[in-house]
């Protein structure tokens, strides 16, 4: 038999043609945007890195000098990696945990409730004054809350220096961070949880899931994949680039740099000091930790639901 011919207006398979670049057409304005405000800096960070750098005068290629001035003789800096890393593992775990536990549950609420309880536990990670209420809370004098209730039990006889005494900074930066880490990871997990199909439920229970930790560990999660994912990146990069949140509550310098974190140690080369190849070896450090985690959390999520 002879082959038929093509119809008219068919194209060959793997063609290139007009439709791909209309594709490509209006994916432009994002990736140049991409890499002019996101790649683009991170390659020059990383370049910089190796540099004698004030942003004024020519950079000058120093190699690894700036490594290792960090490791061997910056004392702050390694006290700064040892808090980061305290806050982080605290922090990252678990607000993402409190952010999935809690979705879970405000999804078995009616809708109106339900976008009451997203507003309470959402609107701490937006609210720009919310520093205030734990400077209230927590203030160093005879008239913060915590003070006066401790004082009237007779726990304490003169007030608690809250923000400056090295024993109770660090801790306090945690409890802030984590009360605050409800933002954008805690909205996609709970969207995410509305676009579970229902089905999956109802097939589960035919192949013998029998109690709702089964139903969560076998196919709701399972379903989340995605938003499971950005909400790990989330917190991940939240629980690393705290730095407002100690600068707010401990001031800047913290006291003895017992609230000192990479963040700050990176704002003070950057922008008080300006020794940008510094700046950038502490960049480039703290956005390798954070890839690594990523990489890390990503295999975690892929064994969901095994």
């Amino acid at each position: 038999m002879r082959p038929l011919k093509m119809q008219t207006g068919e194209k060959k398979a793997g063609s290139f043609n007009s439709d791909k670049w209309f594709s490509f057409f209006y994916l432009a304005p994002f990736l140049v945007i991409f890499f002019i405000f996101t790649l683009l800096p991170v390659v020059l960070s990383f370049i910089l890195s190796f540099t004698d750098f004030n942003g004024l005068e020519i950079p000058r290629f120093i190699f690894f000098e700036n490594y290792l001035q960090l490791f061997l003789s910056d004392d702050e800096f390694l006290l700064a990696l040892k808090n980061t890393l305290i806050i982080a593992l605290i922090t990252g775990p678990g607000g993402y945990f409190a952010s999935l536990v809690l979705a879970w549950f405000i999804n078995e609420l009616n809708p109106k409730l339900r976008a009451v309880m997203v507003l309470v536990f959402y609107a701490p990670s937006i609210s720009g004054g919310a520093y205030m209420i734990w400077q209230l809370l927590f203030s160093s004098d005879a008239y913060g809350y915590v003070n006066a209730l401790l004082m009237r039990f007779n726990l304490i006889t003169e007030p608690v220096q809250w923000f400056t005494d090295t024993k109770y900074m660090l801790p306090l930066v945690i409890v802030v961070s984590l009360w605050m880490s409800l933002g954008t990871g805690f909205l996609s997990l709970v969207a995410g949880l509305q676009g579970v199909d229902k089905s999956l439920y109802e097939a589960g229970y035919v192949d013998g899931i029998r109690n709702r930790w089964q139903e969560l560990w076998y196919i709701t999660l399972p379903s989340l994949g995605p938003q499971l994912l950005f909400s790990a990146v989330m917190s991940i990069s939240s629980a690393f680039g705290v730095g407002a949140v100690s600068t707010a509550l401990c001031g800047f310098p913290s006291t003895d740099y017992a609230a000192h974190t990479i963040m700050n140690h990176l704002e003070d080369y950057g922008n008080i000091r300006f020794e940008m190849g510094y700046a950038s070896a502490i960049a480039t450090i703290l956005f390798a930790m954070m890839l690594l985690s990523k990489v890390f959390v990503q295999k975690l999520i892929k064994n969901v639901g095994q």
